[in-house]
């Protein structure tokens, strides 16, 4: 039986847009769906693997997102360091601003960061004054305050592999209430797209997806456990791969779709269930999970084809 998740976790863009909506946000939950990201498993370029789409990244999901709960925002990247402060001051005389990706190492009010990590990462802009940036970061850090010379490496983003240098949203605005039920049957079909690996646009060689992603990461995990492979499944893909599944199993069944609600929900144990073996450096043991979760990803597409358009629950 699927028991819903409440509590901390790597959803920062999803908990960053949740501020900019204000009080017509729906929940972060609904916001993660929409984007897509529950549906799949990735390996890019034989590099690090995640627990989302083939192809997809944050960015390839916002502006779908933003459509489907019914929101629009202006935005804007790319440029040197300059035109983007210039960008920044002018929008947040108007409000807080949507920030990101930025490199999550460059933020030194979080502990023990003191340099790129290779980290993606999201916050809210509220003000500049005295050469310090005022940020919400949802991770766990309200009104924090920066050095303007760290946020614009920060959001400089050198070492991300996706997006653009300085990118920001602002001017958010809703042009239609869109409840959460109606949200999460239109993302469904998104879904599916990304879960059947067709929105996925050219990839590097050596990139796999979903059932070929696990079981490639389980034959990398049963050669030896690396310990940057491993910092990377602990700290976020793990986490945030679980959750993902977790929540848009809860999406699912919210809407009826309960065959293909189970599937995710077994994904989300499975993934989960990774945590404690890799904390534990036994890559054998997580490879076994791996392994059972493959299969997984044919079966949830079978059901989302299958399903019809039920009733909510």
């Amino acid at each position: 039986m699927h028991f819903p998740y409440v509590g901390s976790g790597p959803y920062c863009y999803s908990n960053s847009f949740a501020m900019m909506f204000g009080a017509a946000a729906p929940p972060v939950t609904v916001i993660e769906f929409a984007t897509g990201s529950p549906f799949g498993m990735q390996v890019t370029g034989g590099g690090m693997p995640f627990f989302d789409p083939f192809g997809w990244t944050p960015e390839a999901g916002f502006d779908t997102a933003l459509a489907l709960l019914g929101w629009r925002s202006q935005r804007a990247g790319g440029g040197d360091a300059g035109a983007a402060h210039a960008r920044l001051e002018a929008a947040l005389r108007e409000g807080p601003v949507w920030i990101g990706p930025v490199e999550m190492g460059h933020l030194a009010y979080q502990p023990e960061m003191t340099g790129p990590i290779g980290a993606d990462h999201y916050v809210v802009a509220l003000a500049i004054a005295e050469g310090r940036v005022l940020l919400h970061d949802p991770q766990g850090y309200p009104y924090a305050n920066l050095a303007l010379p760290d946020f614009m490496t920060a959001w400089r983003a050198e070492t991300i592999d996706y997006g653009e240098a300085y990118t920001m949203r602002w001017q958010f605005r809703q042009e239609r209430a869109v409840d959460d039920i109606a949200a999460i049957r239109a993302a469904i079909p998104y879904g599916r797209r990304w879960l059947s690996k067709a929105a996925a646009p050219a990839m590097p060689p050596g990139s796999l997806g979903n059932g070929e992603a696990a079981l490639a990461l389980a034959e990398r995990l049963e050669r030896g456990l690396d310990e940057a492979l491993r910092g990377h499944l602990v700290y976020f893909a793990v986490r945030v791969g679980a959750r993902r599944a977790a929540d848009g199993a809860g999406c699912l069944l919210r809407v009826g779709y309960a065959d293909a609600a189970a599937v995710m929900d077994e994904q989300a144990r499975l993934i989960g269930a990774l945590q404690r073996p890799l904390v534990a450096g036994d890559g054998m043991a997580a490879a076994a999970v791996l392994r059972a979760l493959a299969p997984s990803y044919d079966r949830l597409l079978a059901a989302l084809d299958a399903a019809t358009a039920p009733d909510p629950i």
